[in-house]
């Protein structure tokens, strides 16, 4: 990479690391911290936890269009705002419902598509994967730093505290977009990259991507689902006092990436992705089931180490997967449908989580997310399949 594509780069990833940390850090503390709100029900700490991603999903594709004629660094800019008044809403809250408010005001700052397509603007074409993966490798660093830098700050100053730390990181990511991203030349554009409106039907009729897109879907409505009971869980069963859950939080998540290790090796330098990829899934499905049948802390830590480490391997591949299987001058298009695929899966497993979990109990919880993994395993044997035999076909 040139001195100004690093730059650009970094720039950008940096960007998406503290926007998604601010959506990521009350994943640990919102069943937890909620209790002193007024209106608070299973059902609405769930809608609270996932409304971002209904506005996420319906605003992206729009935002990212509207880039492409206003400029990218001014629907960026626009968005970050948005989700800072959206942080600022939510951490002046006292009843759960401005907590809703304001999470959905922050996901109404849809810029994920259209920071991509920046990324797109300022690289070459031989730099343009190498650099969408650096961004990409951001989502997963921030996840990790959320559920340890989420509790620390809650802990010093409550769960405003922590609204009001996202609010800073977006005022901090505006002056990066104005003071550190370079300008892209006038009139560049990227079909690879951007999303095409004639081609979204025909990425949502495809069936390898469309399996894929259910994946997403599957993954992120069991993580939402999860972090709507593993807080409680961590009190009640581990003992553990509130303050403390990142000290559990933090080797399990360190340790998940050991684990992921092996499950690389396999995939990419043995060939065995299909074997790999199905593995993952049944690990997270035997984590879901460890988990909720967890009565002493040991089983507990144990299935949350095992789901992180399915979890991380599955969401950093699911993308991947998405490129190589994404028709020719598709992939901007399909990655936003995938996207958004996601974004609605994080919604879903937050507000049907909670109501799950309010008239059903946290089996019905646990029964529904089991459900949809073993769904999932289901719809991608076909795929695999039919990806092993065009493989086999190119190699005679």
């Amino acid at each position: 990479m040139t001195s100004q594509e690093r730059r650009a780069v970094g720039s950008l990833a940096l960007l998406y690391c503290f926007r998604m940390l601010g959506l990521f850090m009350v994943l640990p503390l919102l069943a937890l911290y909620a209790d002193d709100l007024a209106g608070v029900s299973p059902t609405a700490i769930g809608l609270a936890l996932g409304i971002y991603g209904l506005s996420q999903a319906v605003l992206q594709i729009p935002l990212g269009w509207l880039s492409d004629r206003v400029g990218r660094k001014p629907v960026i800019v626009g968005g970050l705002l948005v989700f800072a008044l959206g942080s600022v809403v939510a951490a002046s809250a006292d009843s759960i419902y401005g907590i809703i408010a304001g999470r959905a005001l922050q996901g109404a700052g849809a810029i994920a598509s259209t920071v991509m397509a920046l990324v797109a603007d300022l690289t070459r074409d031989e730099q343009r994967t190498k650099a969408m993966a650096m961004v990409g490798m951001s989502i997963g660093m921030s996840f990790a730093v959320a559920l340890i830098l989420g509790p620390a700050i809650a802990t010093a100053g409550g769960l405003a505290a922590v609204f009001w730390f996202t609010a800073g990181l977006s005022l901090v990511g505006i002056l990066i977009v104005l003071l550190l991203v370079p300008n892209p030349q006038r009139g560049q554009r990227h079909d690879d990259v951007g999303l095409r409106s004639d081609l979204v039907w025909r990425s949502l009729g495809n069936a390898d991507l469309l399996r894929l897109n259910f994946g997403v879907f599957c993954l992120h409505f069991i993580l939402m689902a999860c972090f709507l009971v593993l807080p409680q869980y961590l009190r009640d069963v581990a003992g553990l006092d509130r303050d403390s859950h990142w000290q559990v939080y933090l080797p399990a998540l360190l340790l998940s990436i050991i684990g992921m290790v092996p499950l690389m090796i396999l995939a990419e330098r043995k060939g065995k992705l299909r074997e790999v990829f199905l593995l993952a899934i049944t690990l997270v499905l035997g984590a879901l089931v460890m988990m909720g049948s967890a009565s002493a802390p040991v089983l507990l830590y144990l299935g949350l180490w095992i789901f992180f480490i399915g979890f991380n391997y599955l969401e950093a591949t699911l993308p991947s997967l998405v490129s190589k299987a994404v028709f020719a001058g598709g992939k901007g298009t399909a990655l936003g449908v995938f996207s958004t695929c996601q974004f609605l899966g994080a919604f879903a497993g937050g507000a049907l989580g909670g109501a799950l979990l309010e008239y059903g109990g946290t089996q019905a919880l646990f029964a529904i997310c089991l459900g949809l993994g073993v769904l999932w395993w289901l719809f991608s044997l076909p795929g695999f399949a039919r990806a092993n035999q065009v493989t086999a076909q190119a190699g005679d």
